[in-house]
Parts: C-alpha cells; structure tokens; sequence
C-alpha cells in the first residue's frame, strides 16, 4: 500500500513532466516555490482567484494542477466541479474545516510540486 506523500509525488512528478512542455521553466520555478507562501498570507480561495485573474501560463498550470488534484482526491467535496470558477464557489462555500482541509492539502501537494519544478528533470 502506499502512502498519501507516495500519491502526491507520483502526481506532482507527472504534471510538472507535462507543464514543463507548455511553461517556461525558468518562471515555472520560482512561482511554484512562492506558492506555498501566497497561500499562507493571502488565504486559499483568494490565491486561486489570484492565480486565475493574472491568467499566466504559470498561474494557470499550478491552479489547474491543484484542480485536478482535488477533482481525483476529494470526490465528495469537488466531484462535481468542471469549470474553474466550480472550484472557487465550492471553496466558497465550503465549512471552515473543509476549507482548512483542502488548504493543507493544497499545500502539501505543493511541497512536491515545488521540489520537481525546481530539479533538473528535462
């Protein structure tokens, strides 16, 4: 069996592999280590609105990353979002402990996208 830091490696790997074919690296980089960060001081909901209002490739690959992310993990609470502004209602919406949880998530997922953004993996 393997363990939820397994699953997040295995997929951070796979879509930083893919973005670094339709994103700069060298801006991919230092985005995704200050990702993390934004989310902490500007909250969640509010980064992802951030990220989907700039309209960057960056911005838009790690939101779509983190999308897609929940899209597979959390069925129950974004199962049934297809659109990007489905993810921004429901995290909208959602109970402050559901919010929390997507949020740690979030973050965590991004330690490894962060990490395989920043190594040579070409």
């Amino acid at each position: 069996m393997r363990t939820m830091a397994q699953k997040r490696a295995e997929y951070a790997l796979t879509e930083i592999l893919a973005a670094k074919n339709n994103v700069d690296k060298e801006k991919l980089k230092p985005f995704s280590a200050g990702a993390p960060a934004m989310i902490l001081q500007n909250g969640f909901g509010q980064t992802l609105a951030f990220w989907l209002a700039k309209g960057k490739p960056e911005h838009v690959a790690l939101f779509d990353i983190l999308t897609r992310w929940f899209k597979q993990t959390d069925l129950k609470n974004f199962g049934e979002c297809k659109q990007a502004k489905d993810y921004i209602q429901k995290l909208s919406t959602m109970e402050q402990r559901q919010y929390l949880s997507a949020q740690n998530e979030a973050l965590a997922l991004l330690e490894w996208v962060k990490r395989f953004a920043n190594a040579d993996l070409s």
